[in-house]
């Protein structure tokens, strides 16, 4: 059954080209001001937001065939919106009026025939293809680095963005993999139907982002990455186009779909995926606990993760997210429960977490965090007026205004920035610790200031859980960019020491590069550099991610 045309949510609004999100929602002048002084150091002023008029930017080394033109483009503004991703260090290069290599064109496919037809162009002219969908990345992934090609193109998938086909009858759907997360969600809600995939760059990513990059998404148990939804891809690569078989599973070798998932562009371009749905959840409950002690609330995550319960929502914020997300001002650790069912009512399972979470101490917190109206069922969308202010409502309004504020507190010279990672339950307490300590000690050294940092737990499992570390520091002035690089080095050799993995779902991008070639056995290094040969011959797709 072929779904309806996507809606164009929010067209009337200006994406910005060097920061998160909608120009009209980052934060003013006095806002960047206001949060600078609760970071002692800081610049006394915000530095100006960058103009892409600004931009030392050349004319484009190469000139496509007049077959391609119409995909393709050398406006300014396009340049720059494609250059890097939403990282710190791309918000800060861009405010230094220093962002990453501008591409030389941008193209806007409509249909795989155009992606093949990109490739073959590039393929035979040395220009390098960087595979872009929301631009949403924070590790370096949709960025050039060098000067061994002849050229840059941006390849944006974001006009293919269909539901093409449902199977009601196996509940999944054909969908292009350009679609951004509210169009994705918009063409399934007539049929009832959901993905339910919410990362936190919802709003701004694309299914195909999604797929490239292993993204985690809306549940922090069981099906946590996009990975378990997937059904079928069809990928382009310089070599040829390959679709898999739509199955519910098979034990037939090795998994094509397992090839792309996580290839992050570098062996070929996916278009289409058919997504296992879902529908929409019509029972739902949620609860905060609190705790006086962050180690006893390990105890209990790992109680819940390890029951049957599989809470769709288990996050844990240490007393410091949890004081920045307003959701305990008295030191309190609060944990973020939540159930949801299509079917059944889910407070018996609440009910059921709670008691545990009881066992290891946990309490009711007081209701007078000053959180902002719940948002419904997808992040990004529009707030409810009459809705409450708990714990749960403060903690999930701070984390989609979050990004935001980043941005703003970078205005003002702060060095603020997010990792995460993956471990076992057994070596979690010691990880943390290492990870508050030694950062710590390397922020101060780097700017001779004290750096905040924060815990929240995104997701768990039976064996282990994803914590997500926030770091604030006050930067050197107009050297923060390094400054943030120091600290990342210390963080990837903490995880490495400790055996966590340097990333759980942001992806490896060319910033983690390093550590992802100490992480992975050398045979199967081999292997993926010898797919990447046959693929991509010409070595054109995303250079330098995942391999050289």
């Amino acid at each position: 059954m072929a779904a309806a045309a996507p809606t164009r949510r929010d067209a009337d609004r200006t994406r910005s080209w060097w920061g998160w999100g909608y120009t009209d929602a980052q934060p003013d002048d006095a806002e960047c001001a206001a949060l600078g002084a609760l970071l002692p150091g800081t610049l006394s002023r915000p530095l100006p937001v960058p103009r892409v008029a600004d931009l030392s930017m050349g004319r484009p080394a190469v000139t496509p065939p007049t077959s391609l033109t119409h995909l393709v483009t050398a406006d300014p503004v396009e340049r720059a919106a494609h250059a890097q991703g939403k990282a710190y260090r791309d918000i800060a290069r861009a405010l230094r009026g220093r962002p990453a290599r501008l591409p030389d064109l941008v193209a806007h496919p409509h249909c795989d025939q155009d992606v093949a037809d990109l490739l073959h162009w590039a393929g035979e002219h040395q220009v390098a293809v960087i595979p872009f969908g929301g631009g949403s990345s924070v590790v370096g992934g949709v960025e050039y680095r060098g000067d061994a090609h002849r050229a840059v193109l941006s390849l944006d998938t974001t006009r293919m963005d269909r539901v093409l086909e449902i199977d009601h009858t196996s509940r999944s759907a054909r969908i292009q993999a350009g679609a951004l997360g509210p169009a994705l969600e918009d063409q399934l809600r007539p049929h009832g139907l959901t993905l339910r995939h919410f990362p936190q760059s919802f709003e701004f990513s694309t299914l195909g982002g999604w797929l490239a990059t292993r993204a985690g998404g809306h549940y922090a148990t069981g099906r946590t990455h996009i990975d378990d939804f997937v059904q079928s891809l069809t990928v382009i690569t310089p070599a040829g186009t390959g679709t898999s078989w739509r199955l519910p599973a098979s034990g037939a070798g090795p998994s094509p779909d397992r090839l792309f998932l996580g290839s992050e562009g570098t062996l070929g371009v996916i278009t289409e995926a058919w997504m296992r749905l879902q529908q929409r959840p019509r029972h739902k409950s949620s609860a905060a606990v609190a705790f006086a002690d962050f180690g006893r609330a390990l105890d209990a995550v790992r109680d819940i993760a390890q029951s049957d319960l599989a809470p769709a929502n288990c996050r844990l914020l240490d007393p410091g997210e949890a004081l920045l997300a307003g959701a305990s001002r008295d030191g309190s650790s609060i944990l973020v429960l939540g159930f949801e069912s299509a079917t059944a009512p889910t407070d018996a399972h609440l009910e059921a977490a709670r008691d545990l979470a009881r066992a290891h101490g946990g309490t009711t917190p007081p209701h007078d965090a000053p959180g902002t109206p719940k948002p419904p069922d997808a992040p990004g969308a529009p707030s409810p007026r009459n809705a409450s202010t708990t714990a749960v409502d403060a903690w999930r309004s701070t984390f989609l205004r979050m990004p935001y504020l980043r941005d703003g507190l970078a205005r003002m010279g702060a060095v603020v920035e997010t990792f995460e990672t993956a471990t076992t339950w057994d070596r979690l307490p010691a990880l943390v610790d290492a990870v508050r300590t030694e950062i710590g000690h390397a922020a101060q050294k780097a700017t001779g200031h004290q750096a905040t940092i924060n815990c929240r737990l995104t997701h768990v499992y039976p064996d282990g859980a994803a914590p997500y570390f926030t770091v604030a520091v006050a930067g050197r002035p107009g050297d923060e960019v390094a400054v943030w690089d120091d600290i990342k080095a210390v963080a990837a050799d903490v995880l490495h020491r400790h055996r966590a993995t340097i990333t759980h779902h942001h992806a490896v991008g060319r910033d983690h590069r390093p550590a992802y070639d100490l992480q992975r056995p050398n045979p199967f290094a081999l292997a993926l550099q010898a797919t990447k040969d046959a693929l991509d011959p010409h070595h054109i797709l995303n250079p330098g991610v995942l391999i050289d």
